[in-house]
């Protein structure tokens, strides 16, 4: 079964079951898919489909952290219910450790000699680590360890 098929069998099942928030952020998942589907003229795979799934994770990130500066948890408290939900249908985050050993063996596949290299090698770790890591931590990694070269 396909990711938006699962995320549409998982809308009925939140229907039935009277979840009001879980089914509230399923529609958003799934209006978000359709507006990509709408503009690109094309039907998702689920590779786009966790495209689409991060960059929302993203903006309620954004969000948690601007309410949280603003004093307003009760906000920041529903973000971060609606990132619980979002993440259920992401693929595991790797952990500190497997990060570090992905990028070391990306920066010796391809034989990186520093901060110039780091588009060759960030392209190879998005590519392996799609949707299971935020770009934004490997792109910290990746800059630590082309500078201790």
């Amino acid at each position: 079964m396909s990711l938006k098929n699962q995320i549409t069998e998982d809308m009925k099942s939140a229907m039935k079951a009277g979840e009001k928030d879980r089914l509230k952020v399923v529609r958003l998942i799934l209006a978000a898919i359709k507006q990509v589907e709408i503009d690109t003229r094309t039907e998702l795979d689920d590779a786009a489909v966790l495209g689409v799934l991060n960059k929302m994770v993203k903006q309620r990130r954004d969000s948690v952290e601007q309410f949280e500066k603003g004093d307003r948890e009760d906000l920041a408290a529903i973000e971060r219910a609606e990132i619980e939900v979002l993440e259920t249908y992401l693929p595991e985050q790797m952990s500190a450790g497997d990060l570090t050993a992905l990028v070391d063996e990306v920066i010796a596949a391809t034989g990186a000699e520093g901060m110039r290299d780091m588009g060759k090698v960030m392209g190879q770790i998005k590519a392996k680590a799609a949707g299971r890591a935020d770009m934004g931590a490997v792109s910290a990694t990746v800059k630590e360890r082309l500078n201790a070269l």
